[in-house]
This record gives structure tokens, sequence and C-alpha cells, in this order.
């Protein structure tokens, strides 16, 4: 083995610069970093053969001065930190001071810039680590501008390792999309190969803004969205985040940005996934774009090259403050607001920190026939119906216990018209406010959908998906508020367990009873149930009582986290919702509606499918080809 020597500074150069520049995507990230730090308002970028071949970068910064040309282009040269306290509180994208002596180091880089008070401006050229900085008067306006050409042409190791000029030019692109979307009040314009890609102009309204977002996303996106702005103490989120079922089989479309700094972060994508858990489909990654301004002494940047990784101060904190606005954003969002987002295509919901308590103030729908008003505190449903022999009772697990029937002699059923239809010919001549959102039931198609007309068009209900929401979000209250009510048998039941089942009721007996369960042994192979949590009455016992068994075995001690608990309460939904074939009634179904417009939610079940779907009068028309 060789004697342990110091490296010579030219091979120092070059292993840094590939630690920062793997790919013309790291110079655009890098050059755009350092325009942004110098006050640009303008920046334009012009690249060829993917970034590798060239790459130029103009800005209206504030330029740099003939004196510090030079310095501009050494290793950990820079004017934006100068002592420990600086590095503390960094607030500039750049401050290591190695992007140009990087890029220079595997490049062949030429740098011109003017400040305001000089004229003319000044160049320096540089090609590789072994040559000496030569610089030149050059006219050229207040700002900078840097050319790089032939990417690695002196380090054939690393230019064998860049992909196809497609590759690298979609790697760049995205590059400064990323960066495009941390500054509105930038405008930034691209061409790739003498021909113009992107014109961000510079955005200062909402509308302009999700302007810029749909130039990189979609529009789809912008109709698919809702629009966070919260803020506690210090912390502040604010940007936008795809509904649940918006969304896409790769996580690519996801960008946070962090005191305007692009980051990718552990403790930041488990927030976000959190948020996310029970209402997005398994196998799909949400889509934001999203903005944390913090108190940047709380918070390390100094972590990696790249500066794309961070280390906060108090972690659980920052976690549970993005989880915790991010799932209330997503329970605000009502059927109301998603039809008028989709038929109208107007801006994304905005989610504001009073959204909710507003949504709580707001009076229920009045159900039309009825003579009387609902109470803010009530939880009832008044239903009006002329069916003849119609039961008294609903689903059991709704959340309006009572259905009031006025019912009808059989001898007028002839003249007898259905709820829904009355109602809907009520509503003609009513205040559209007095329509709800999901409308009124019309009928239920192959035993599994609920069809309901609306003042839009056509809403399709699964009745089995919606109604596994309501029951997971009613269990999960009542668990939060360890006010979960028992339901005594009238007759216990008595069921036969295994081995296994009888350790887990012995050693499960006080969860059970939390979870409104009330199961006692009955001899070693039987088990006998009193009691089951009272929104589940109506459902199997012995199917219910198994599958608690079997999650309690699968979880083992980690079924009293609140994410195990989450799931075992959702599966024990799934347990309990309306099955298939099951004939609902009128009256059921304009209760399961409503109940769908008051849950948290109720957009998409408990496994991320969503739990209807709306078609308008426009979407109908061109399925039939209306108006053509």
């Amino acid at each position: 083995m060789s004697h342990i020597q110091v490296l010579s500074i030219q091979l120092a150069n070059q292993i840094a610069a590939g630690e920062v520049i793997e790919r013309p995507a790291a110079i655009a990230k890098e050059l755009l970093e350092n325009s942004l730090d110098a006050q640009a308002h303008h920046i334009e970028i012009e690249v060829e053969g993917g970034g590798v071949k060239r790459f130029f970068i103009r800005d209206d910064g504030v330029g740099i001065c003939q004196a510090d040309l030079s310095l501009a282009l050494q290793p950990h040269a820079t004017s934006k930190i100068a002592n420990l306290a600086d590095l503390e509180s960094v607030c500039t994208l750049g401050f290591r001071g190695e992007a140009l002596a990087s890029i220079s180091a595997v490049s062949q880089l030429t740098l011109t810039s003017r400040i305001a008070s000089e004229d003319p401006g000044w160049c320096v050229h540089c090609e590789g680590v072994f040559m000496k900085p030569v610089i030149t008067p050059a006219p050229h306006p207040v700002g900078t501008s840097v050319e790089v050409c032939e990417l690695f042409f002196n380090v054939p190791a690393r230019r064998k390792f860049l992909r196809h000029e497609k590759t690298e030019y979609h790697a760049l692109e995205e590059a400064i999309k990323k960066i495009a979307l941390s500054r509105y009040d930038v405008a930034i314009s691209l061409k790739n190969n003498q021909k113009l890609v992107y014109q961000f102009r510079i955005a200062e309204t909402q509308k302009e803004k999700e302007q810029r977002i749909a130039t990189c996303f979609k529009q789809d996106f912008i109709d698919h969205s809702v629009y966070i702005d919260s803020q506690i103490n210090d912390l502040k989120l604010q940007g936008w985040i795809g509904l649940p079922t918006y969304s896409r089989g790769r996580a690519d479309q996801q960008y946070f940005y962090l005191n305007g700094r692009a980051i990718k972060d552990k403790i930041v994508s488990h927030a976000i996934k959190q948020a996310y858990q029970d209402v997005l489909y398994h196998g799909r990654h949400p889509v934001f774009v999203l903005y944390l301004s913090m108190n940047p002494e709380e918070v390390d940047v100094n972590v990696h090259p790249s500066k794309q990784e961070v280390r906060f101060i108090d972690q659980s904190r920052i976690h549970q403050f993005i989880t915790t606005r991010i799932q209330h954003a997503i329970a605000t969002v009502r059927p109301e607001s998603t039809i008028e987002m989709s038929s109208n295509k107007l801006s994304p919901l905005l989610i504001s920190s009073n959204t909710q308590q507003e949504l709580k103030q707001a009076r229920p729908f009045k159900s039309f026939g009825s003579n009387r008003s609902l109470d803010d505190s009530e939880d009832i449903l008044i239903v009006e119906s002329n069916d003849a022999g119609i039961s008294n009772t609903a689903l059991p697990i709704l959340s309006h216990p009572t259905l009031m029937l006025n019912e009808q002699k059989p001898e007028k059923q002839a003249e007898i018209i259905s709820p829904s239809q009355e109602m809907l010919a009520k509503s003609a001549v009513l205040p559209d406010l007095q329509m709800p959102p999901l409308g009124f039931a019309l009928a239920q198609l192959l035993g599994v959908f609920i069809l309901s007309e609306n003042k839009q068009g056509l809403i399709i209900v699964d009745m089995h998906a919606a109604h596994e929401r309501i029951v997971y979000e009613r269990m999960k209250k009542q668990w939060q508020e360890k006010k979960i009510e028992k339901q005594l048998l009238l007759l216990p039941q008595s069921i036969d367990i295994n081995n296994e089942e009888m350790l887990c009721l012995e050693k499960s007996h006080s969860l059970l009873n939390e979870l409104g369960f009330e199961v006692v042994s009955g001899g070693e192979t039987q088990a006998i149930i009193r009691a089951v949590p009272s929104l589940l009455k109506a459902s199997d016992h012995e199917v219910l009582v198994r599958s608690v068994f079997k999650e309690f075995m699968e979880y083992g001690d980690s079924v009293h986290t609140d994410q195990m608990m989450n799931q075992i309460l959702g599966n024990i939904a799934c347990h309990a919702a309306i099955r298939a074939n099951r004939r609902l009634t009128l009256p059921e179904m304009n209760a399961l509606l409503r109940d769908i417009e008051s849950t948290e939610r109720s957009g998409q079940c408990n496994h991320g499918r969503p739990t209807w779907i709306h078609l308008d009068k426009k979407q109908m028309d061109q399925l039939f080809l209306r108006g053509r």
C-alpha cells in the first residue's frame, strides 16, 4: 500500500466537483440559485445537447465587480456568509462557495458580469483546473452571464456515465421547474436547442401562480387540488395539495420548499405520507407543491453538498405540524366544494385555519316537505314519505338514527310520488341553496350503486365505500374521545374459537372493552359475545369479533399505537359497512347521501377508493354527442 500523501489541489478540486456537479441538471440548479441570491428578477436560460454541450444563463441581478471575478472561481469563496453565526441562520440558497469552482474544474466556463457602478463589464474564462482564469473587459448589462461548455471534457471517467441527451435534458428541465415554483416573483425563460420551451412570467396573484404550476404540471392538478394557508406560531405552511382521488403512480410531482429552498427530507416525506394514510389508494402517491416557513435558526441546511437535505432541531414538532395541517385540509373538503371545482373549473378550494370552524357553524340542509327545521345541535334527518309499507327504521349505522316517515294508506298507493321525485319537483321552484350537494336519490343500480340527481347533473355513489368511510370516521372519533358506546345483546352469542384466539382474548380483554366489545370465555374452545359497539349492532357479530382477533394477533403489542388502531378501526368499518345487493329504500339512500355530505374525508373510502363520482350535463352531452 502506498504511503499517505496530501492530494494535489487540482485532483482535490475535481473530486469535490464530482460531489457537487453530477450532471447538467446540477449546473442548472447551482447557477439558478446564484442568480436568485443576486436578487435577479429576469433569468434567461439556453441549453444545447442536453446541457452537456452548452448551458447558458443570464440574469439582471446585482452582478460581480472586476476585483471579485477571479475569486468567484476559487473553492470556498462566497459573499453570502462570513462567520459561524451567519451559517447558523443562513437565508441564501447558496453559501458553500463551491458551485462556480466545481463547474470551472470540469468544463469550459465563461463568466461575464457588470455591477451598476462599472462600465463596461468584465469577463473571466477558465478551462479546467489546470488553466488560470483570464480576465478581459466585455460589454454587458447590469447582471451576470455564465456559459458552460463541454461538461466533463477533462474527466472522461465521469462523462461516460452521462445519459442520453434527452434524458439529461429532462433532468435539467425538472431542476428548472423546481426553481421556477420556488420564486413566483422572478421571470424565467428556457430555450432548448434554440427553441423556446418555457416562458414563466412574474406571478403576483394566486391565479397567476396557479397558471405557472399548471405549466409545470397539468391544469388537472389545479382543478383537483386544495390550497393550504395555515400558521401556528413561527411555523407557516402554504401551497397546493392534490385531492386523494388525484394521485400518481410515481412520487415524481412532489415539491416541498423550506424557506424558499427545495428539499427532500425523510421527516417531511413521512409526515405527508401519514397525512394521506387512510385516504390514498395503495401504491399511489400524492401530488403537492408546499412551502414551509420557519425560523432559519431551527434548521441546519449544511448537511449535504447538494443542500437538498436538512436537519430540524425539533423533528417531532415539524412532523406533527405538517401532518395535522394536511389532514385538516383534506378533512374539510366537502362534496359541495368538489362538485363546484369540477363543474366550473374554479381555483382550488382555499383551506385556512378558520375553514373548519366555518363548516361547523354552517346549518345542515333542510329536507323538503318537512314542516320542522333542524336545530344545529340535532343529528336527525327528517324525511316525508308517501310510500306505503316502508319500515320505520333506516340504516342503523347512519348518523340520522330517526327517520320520521308519514305513511299513507294502501288505497292511496296509485297516487304515490316517490320521495325523491317529490323533492326534486319542489326544488325546481326553490332557491338553489336548498338543493343538497349530492342531490336526492333516484334509484339503486346493480345492488351496488346509488344514482342521485343534483342541480348540476348525476351523482353515482358506491354505497359500500361511502358507508365504510362514514362508519370509520365515527369510530375514530369515539375512540379518540374514549366514548365508544356498547350495545348489549338481548341474547348473548356463542362462537367457537381456537387456542390462538383464546390467548388473544385473555391478553386483549381490556382493549376489546375499549373498542365497545364485551367478549368473555365460555370454555376452552368457546367465547361469548355479550355486547358490541352501538355503531355496529346491525352487523355480523361473529365476523367482527374474529376480524378484531385477527388484527390483534397480527400487530401484537404495536396494536396500541394510534396508527395501528386506525387501521384496525378501518378494517372493522369495512366489515360493518353495507354489503352489495342489500336493497335500500329511498329514505335510506337519501340518509346515506346526507351522511356523505357531513362526513370528513367522505370522498374516499378507508382504502383510498373514490366513494362517489359526478357527471355534469356537459359531460353527459359529450357522451351522447349532443350539440355537435
